[in-house]
């Protein structure tokens, strides 16, 4: 995030909204939120994704189909 203490201009995303866009279960994106791999902003009892960090979690999991690694 571009500015870590300004939110007002931060989308959110819910897990299940996390989810489809990566196409993979909640329960997945649950753990990549637990493990640290992904972070998240905790309201209440439910998890608010920002939008940057699925977009840099995916831009970081792009394979180079030459080495097949990551």
């Amino acid at each position: 995030m571009a500015d870590e203490n300004n939110f007002s201009n931060v989308r959110f995303l819910t897990v299940s909204e996390v989810a489809a866009v990566m196409r993979v279960s909640k329960m997945t994106v649950y753990r990549l939120v637990h493990s640290g791999e992904m972070p998240a902003v905790r309201f209440g009892r439910s998890y608010r994704v920002p939008e940057s960090a699925v977009e840099e979690y995916l831009r970081g999991a792009v394979i180079d189909r030459e080495t097949g690694t990551a």
